[in-house]
């Protein structure tokens, strides 16, 4: 009786542990239909405890779908074992075995993996992550010995226990850097079903007047939100922030999508999304903005891509985002390529398990040949690249350091930041581009062109200021333009140093619409004659009308109150033909010119740019006899000094532009090579 009894129970415990895997498996399934990897794991990880040994097949299905979820959710060792439980119970297809080597590439477990992949070489001989993985297998450990020029130091400011990935530099001065995180202070309380964590928030942490960084708080505003945010970058501008977002719910996937977010004042306003495709099924995530504006660059796996994920990319466009594009196979690979980011220089720099690497995301940089237009593929070596993910890297300027994100060194396999820093010997140009006695104008263009082939557009930041690469041994011409403005134009030559330099350029625009200050012109006491001091701004008036060659402008001068009404009036006008004769005299036609003499009856009206160095005049002032006499002695005399000026103002911006008959003549222009740029540029 006792016998039976004994053998009841144990028949009741085994009903109840695969009624007990059923309901697991069940709730597994339900996770993974909705993409929440994590939890799916955690039940099929149960079920596969609730089931007898004995029950092989069952047991090697849930070792196996618990392995795929793992690996979802970089949990690296949990999913090496998995598969290798899946491997004993007969139930790991070739697919399966090629990720768990994958997985061993990036556990550092170089031979094991080598063995995986030399036994896939005949049954998968094309398959080019067999081929690739075998190549990192055999090569990881020599790469690390050799190493690089690299160094990497981990962020424990920007750091938690949780997660924190894909850092973006910010500011005209890289003195604020974003990035994702999970730590506990994120918005939410729940844990995703994705990872396990708490969903991520955007974080910001700038730097003080010593250059030190601030402890990162959430930003301000309504962009975060209790969904996950996750990877930025800019408009050239920075006024725009692209950001990834993956929401809840709980009876669909969850897909990631592009939003947009303005900034106002100091904070960012709530996302909207980016319409980049109709494609509901699929993923769009970690954009980024190429450094002339143009493009998104962007992480999908929408149909016809090369397999995985694959970056993208679409042009922006005035009136709208265009046609979608796949990048060819020299980046995207039947792996993952995903994290695309810009060196301002143009090189683009991306995280990919397709090609031969270290082991999981290695950092590689796609660099365009000037004259072939062909894409080479560099990685970089260690220590910026390891066994573990490494990835969202982004530069200070046209330096080669930063920040990027890696898990190395993390049992739980969170994301963590680190910097890193290449010593290069690099040469800049650092321009600024402003109005003519006034302030800067961010929303200006910047065209250069060297002797190399070069040909850009380069984009403008906040403070009217641009930095841009360039080479020894090449001759640049730069434009600066801006709606309502004159051109203006320089022109350097780039030596050979041994160290690192910055070149500065001033790009003071003229505006169209208001008369413009020549600084610096000086006449003899109660005379019209110039004294020789007044060439230096009158040579710059020069270049400025032969690089506008189609304006005509109003040449005026003009003084103070004292002194008759006639007699003032007649030395203006003197004093403004003297100045055209200046003009004529190096080359400037006469019809381009026409003097004028206001005497006293145009007073002054300041600009705010005036009130910085004299804080007691206040903007749209305007300096009349009746107004300066008001004041002190010595602040009547500096705005008697104010009064005392020469001017011009334009007058036509079609000169020279039409043949006798009234038809638009054919402009000179320079061709422009690069085929993501403007069609053609003119000078």
């Amino acid at each position: 009786m006792r016998k039976f009894y004994i053998i009841y129970i144990f028949t009741a415990l085994c009903l109840f542990a695969s009624c007990g895997a059923e309901r697991s498996l069940k709730k597994a399934e339900e996770h993974l239909a909705l993409g929440e990897y994590y939890d799916a794991a955690t039940m099929f990880r149960k079920a596969y405890q609730q089931t007898p040994a004995k029950n092989r097949n069952e047991r090697g299905l849930y070792a196996v779908k618990m392995a795929r979820c793992y690996t979802k959710i970089n949990q690296t060792k949990r999913a090496i074992a998995a598969f290798q439980n899946a491997e004993r119970y007969n139930h790991a297809s070739n697919s399966d075995k090629l990720t768990l080597a994958r997985m061993m590439l990036k556990d550092a477990q170089y031979k094991n993996a080598e063995k995986i992949f030399l036994s896939l070489k005949d049954s998968l001989p094309n398959d080019i992550l067999v081929k690739n993985g075998l190549i990192s297998a055999q090569k990881a450990v020599a790469w690390k010995k050799q190493g690089s020029r690299y160094t990497v130091k981990r962020m424990n400011l920007f750091n938690s226990n949780k997660g924190e990935y894909c850092p973006k530099l910010q500011g005209d001065r890289y003195s604020q850097i974003y990035f994702t995180s999970t730590r506990n202070t994120a918005l939410g309380n729940e844990l995703s079903g994705i990872t396990g964590a708490k969903n991520g928030d955007i974080f910001l942490s700038e730097k003080d007047d010593k250059g030190k960084w601030n402890k990162p708080e959430a930003i301000s505003g309504s962009l975060n939100t209790e969904y996950d945010e996750g990877a930025c970058d800019f408009s050239p501008d920075g006024k725009t922030m692209y950001i990834t977002q993956c929401t809840t719910d709980p009876l669909y996937p969850r897909y990631a999508k592009i939003l947009t977010s303005q900034r106002s004042d100091a904070s960012w306003s709530k996302a909207t999304e980016l319409p980049i495709s109709r494609d509901t099924l699929s993923s769009f995530a970690h954009p980024a903005i190429s450094p002339d504006g143009n493009w998104i660059y962007f992480t999908s796996d929408m149909p016809g891509g090369k397999g995985g994920l694959d970056i993208w990319r679409i042009r922006i466009t005035p009136a709208g985002l265009g046609g979608v594009e796949d990048l060819d196979s020299t980046i995207n690979t039947p792996g993952n390529e995903e994290f695309p980011s810009f060196r301002p220089n143009g090189d683009l720099y991306f995280s990919s398990d397709g090609h031969p690497g270290m082991g999981g995301l290695d950092i590689f940089i796609a660099k365009t040949d000037k004259n072939t237009g062909k894409i080479k593929i560099e990685h970089p070596g260690y220590p910026l690249n390891s066994a573990d993910d490494d990835f969202g890297i982004t530069f200070e300027g046209p330096h080669n350091r930063g920040f990027f994100s890696s898990n190395r060194n993390d049992g739980k396999g969170y994301d963590h930041i680190y910097s890193f820093e290449n010593p290069e010997i690099i040469q800049t140009i650092k321009g600024w581009v402003y109005e003519t006695d006034g302030y800067e104008l961010p929303k200006s263009q910047v065209y250069m062109i060297g002797n190399d082939g070069t040909n850009l557009k380069l984009s403008v930041k906040g403070d009217g200021s641009f930095t841009q690469t360039v080479s020894p041994g090449v001759d640049y011409v730069l434009l600066a333009t801006c709606d309502g403005f004159l051109n203006h134009k320089e022109e350097i030559n780039i030596g050979s140093v041994k160290e690192s330099k910055e070149y500065t350029l001033q790009f003071p625009l003229a505006s169209i619409a208001a008369p413009v200050l020549i600084d610096n012109i000086f006449y003899d006491l109660n005379k019209a004659s110039l004294r020789p001091e007044s060439a230096t701004a009158l040579d710059k008036l020069v270049t400025l009308l032969n690089e506008n060659p189609h304006v005509t402008i109003e040449l005026s001068a003009n003084c103070d109150y004292r002194g008759g009404d006639e007699y003032n009036k007649i030395l203006s006008q003197k004093r403004a033909e003297t100045v055209v004769r200046y003009l004529i005299s190096k080359g400037i036609a006469a019809d381009r010119l026409t003097p004028v003499g206001y005497g006293k009856e145009n007073p002054k009206t300041i600009k705010k740019k005036i009130t910085e160095k004299y804080d007691w005049l206040k903007e749209g002032d305007r300096l009349t006899a009746e107004y300066i006499k008001k004041l002190s002695n010595d602040k009547q005399e500096i705005c008697n000094q104010l009064n005392r000026r020469t001017e011009f103002r334009v007058i036509r911006t079609t000169y020279g532009l039409f043949d006798k008959n009234g038809n638009l003549k054919e402009l000179p222009k320079t061709k422009n090579k690069n085929k993501d740029a403007d069609a053609e540029i003119y000078f």
